[in-house]
């Protein structure tokens, strides 16, 4: 019986977090139009320089995941895992960083 409470407080968490979101937004909108202006900021965008750095960085977690898995055998496998996700993440978003400000000055040109 008691293995019935996480899932129902997981789910209630969810709607809770979800309900602020759509309610917060909605009164956001709502007070940009009454003050007249425009309420299309809120459209995003998805660019194809931020589409690269969630690319980059995923290959670069599922190489830690792996980097991860080879150093289980010499050391702690939790410990491995999150320092090999979490370096190479980093090292990912970094490599992106690099990569998206070399397009950006190639499209200025």
């Amino acid at each position: 019986m008691e293995g019935i409470f996480v899932p129902i407080g997981f789910f209630l968490a969810i709607f809770a977090i979800l309900y602020v979101y759509w309610t917060t937004r909605t009164k956001e909108r709502l007070a940009l139009v009454e003050k007249g202006l425009d309420a299309g900021i809120f459209k995003g965008e998805c660019s194809q320089l931020s589409l690269v750095k969630w690319g980059i960085f995923l290959i670069a977690v599922g190489l830690g995941v792996v980097v991860g898995y080879s150093l289980s055998n010499v050391m702690d496998e939790v410990v491995a895992f999150f320092t090999a996700i979490l370096v190479l993440g980093g090292v990912g978003l970094i490599v992106a960083y690099f990569i998206t400000s070399k397009l950006l000055k190639k499209k200025e040109e």
